[in-house]
This record gives C-alpha cells, sequence and structure tokens, in this order.
C-alpha cells in the first residue's frame, strides 16, 4: 500500500472540499481505510472511515452529515467530500489503511499501518 493524497485548500466557511487518497500500489481490498484530521497543538483525530470489502462507512459525530466518504473501485481511490465546512474544521488532512483493524479500534491512528501524506485545509470565517 502507497497513499497518495490530494485535494485540500482553502475555502471560506460554508464552502466545499473534496479529498481524494488513492492506493497506488493497487487494491484497498480487505483494508479499512479512514480519514483523519489533526489541527496545531491538538491530537491527530479520526474524521470518516470505510471498510473497503461491504462499503460499511463510518463518521466522527461533529462531520456526519456534513462529509461524506465514497470510494472508486476501479481506481483504487477513497474521496472524502465535505460541505458546509466550518473553520473548526481547518487541519492538516491523512488518510490511512490498515489491514488487521477491528471494529472497536477504527478510531484510533495507532490501529492504521499505512499513511498518505498530509493535505492541508483552511477553512476562514
Amino acid at each position: 500500500v502507497q497513499l497518495q493524497a490530494s485535494g485540500g485548500g482553502s475555502v471560506q466557511a460554508g464552502g466545499s472540499l473534496r479529498l481524494s487518497c488513492a492506493n497506488s500500489r493497487g487494491t484497498f481490498r480487505g483494508y479499512v481505510v479512514s480519514w483523519f484530521r489533526q489541527a496545531p497543538g491538538k491530537e491527530r483525530e479520526f474524521v470518516a472511515g470505510m471498510k473497503w470489502n461491504g462499503g460499511i462507512t463510518f463518521y466522527k459525530d461533529s462531520v456526519r452529515g456534513r462529509f461524506t466518504i465514497s470510494r472508486d473501485i476501479v481506481q483504487n481511490t477513497i474521496y472524502l467530500q465535505m460541505d458546509s465546512l466550518q473553520p473548526e474544521d481547518t487541519a492538516t488532512y491523512y488518510c490511512a489503511a490498515g489491514s488487521r483493524i477491528i471494529t472497536s479500534s477504527t478510531r484510533e491512528p495507532s490501529a492504521y499501518d499505512y499513511w498518505g501524506q498530509g493535505t492541508q485545509v483552511t477553512v476562514s470565517s
């Protein structure tokens, strides 16, 4: 697995961005693939994730209804559509993948084996 993230940028509050994370070495089959974010001075936190087999999704409560995680099976890419962005969403966003993640650990950064480079999202008020 080699993850390549893209799509960050700067928007005003209420705007939208779409992040992409591609596995340049093949399929995500058998993996949990998630997005995390880290703001300056804060710990890395889970945002949204998907069990690639079956497409089951899960979200941080504060983004549910605003963010949507989706996938392109052919392109081996996972997306994070972020709508109604707020200044508190400002952070560096990371995609991560893990193959041995149990349900109770899906929100734990330490459970993931592979990480992409971060992409910056800045939301101004």
